[in-house]
């Protein structure tokens, strides 16, 4: 949680009640041996609610600033305090799952069904409830899910929580509960601030960057939830244009004058970010591509295209990784000899260190000459290389297909900023949102992997 979001939350916990019952915690960074008890009290007594509700929330508030007051150990060991103390009790549920196989009556085996669905609950819930009624605390729920999905690589035991925190934050995030905003210059500045914050995909540069993509032809729209009204959750930006990109340069070039377009034929999603990384594994960005499409529909009419202009994360490392197998054999007979022939003409490059280097992009026969074999590929690992579930791979793709998108076209040289040599040796993807195919390509790539490609193939 960064300094700025921990003050706002402190900020807004200022109005809750301080009438306190019993002594106040005085927490170590480190969360220190001599000083759990005390904590372990406070939480029983915050989850027991004595004292009554005003009272509960104010220890409520006190257990939240001790948390942010601790470092990754502390909180840490603050986390396994909670399931220690407050998670399941495996025997209990066991014993009662047992009873659930004797001879009961109707009545009898409501009330035990009753009981080991309580049970089952952790009582942690609770207190994640009392977090969730305070000023801003949803956003602390949410940060905490993220400080528990980065500490849990170390400590798989705190997975419980992590899991808990999922299930709850999907019901409260779901897609009836979000407000889909458009974002333009006249947003307050603290908001802008979030969009060049919060931006993963094509790092804003500047001001001036950030106005030209809030351009007469440029649009950005994010949703957001009424408990973290100036927080937005996931934003994706839109290029509208006369035909599909192929550049994201271009289209990023601030320094180009904008031509305004009043009936632009083709809308490019050029980037997709998810803002909160608490919110990981809720579903938010798949309704938010529909939603903004039916959003442009109606206020630009002439619209008929919508399209990505997709990067490709991981392509770079899977084809080193190939590359590397004994009898990798990644190019034809026919690609080595077209490719040594061109190396032959610049001995700085092998074709091996095409792999690892991509300082050849810029030299325009070497360039040419690995086009082909390049794009060729990046299909195959596309289309080919699929998770357990039968799912692309690939992220992104992963994303866009499940949204009925069409794998439509590949785009050599789209992307030549360090980053998109680097992920995918500058090449990007189109993903094409045909309107009226889009149910059918999402079923078939969901029930049966088909990875919708167009009809005709790209040149």
């Amino acid at each position: 949680m960064n300094n700025r979001l921990f003050s706002n939350i402190l900020s807004a916990w200022k109005g809750v009640s301080t009438q306190f019952v019993g002594k106040r915690l005085n927490l170590s960074a480190y969360l220190h041996a001599d000083e759990v008890e005390p904590l372990r009290v406070k939480i029983a007594d915050c989850i027991e609610g004595k004292g009554g509700e005003v009272s509960a929330r104010a220890r409520a508030v006190e257990l939240g600033k001790a948390y942010l007051g601790l470092n990754d150990e502390g909180r840490c060991k603050f986390l396994k305090l909670l399931i220690t103390d407050l998670g399941v009790d495996h025997d209990k549920v066991r014993t009662t799952a047992e009873a659930l196989f004797t001879d009961l009556s109707d009545e009898r085996r409501l009330a035990v069904e009753e009981k080991l669905r309580q049970s089952l609950t952790p009582r942690y819930l609770k207190l994640l409830t009392l977090f969730n009624a305070l000023p801003q605390g949803v956003k602390f729920l949410v940060d905490l899910r993220s400080d528990v999905m980065r500490l849990c690589k170390e400590n798989p035991e705190l997975a419980p929580i992590n899991d808990a925190l999922h299930t709850q934050l999907c019901s409260w995030f779901d897609i009836g509960f979000l407000d889909l905003q458009k974002i333009n210059w006249d947003a307050p500045a603290s908001l802008l601030e979030k969009l060049i914050q919060y931006e993963a995909v094509h790092r804003v540069k500047s001001w001036k960057d950030l106005h030209h993509r809030l351009g007469e032809n440029r649009r950005c729209y994010a949703f957001f939830h009424p408990r973290m009204p100036k927080e937005p959750l996931i934003f994706v930006w839109v290029a509208l244009v006369d035909e599909i990109s192929d550049n994201v340069t271009d289209l990023l070039d601030s320094e180009q004058e904008e031509i305004i377009n009043n009936e632009p034929s083709t809308a490019i999603f050029y980037s997709i970010s998810s803002a909160q990384k608490g919110l990981a594994g809720v579903s938010l960005g798949n309704f938010l591509i529909k939603r903004v499409v039916d959003e442009l529909k109606r206020e630009c009419p002439s619209l008929e295209t919508f399209a990505t202009l997709s990067p490709v994360p991981g392509f770079s490392k899977w084809l080193q990784a190939q590359a590397a197998l004994p009898d990798s054999n990644l190019f034809s007979d026919e690609e080595q000899d077209a490719i040594q022939t061109a190396l032959d003409e610049n001995s700085t490059y092998t074709l091996e260190t095409l792999i690892t280097d991509t300082e050849w992009l810029t030299d325009k026969t070497i360039s040419a000459t690995m086009r082909a074999p390049m794009e060729r590929l990046l299909k195959k690992y596309i289309t080919t290389q699929k998770r357990s579930d039968g799912a692309a791979a690939n992220s992104v793709a992963h994303f866009h297909l499940s949204n009925g998108a069409i794998f439509e076209r590949i785009n050599w040289l789209a992307d030549q900023s360090k980053h998109g040599k680097s992920q995918s040796y500058g090449m990007m993807i189109n993903y094409l949102y045909d309107l009226n195919a889009i149910d059918v390509n999402h079923e078939q790539y969901i029930e049966h992997g088909v990875i919708a490609q167009p009809k005709t193939p790209q040149k």
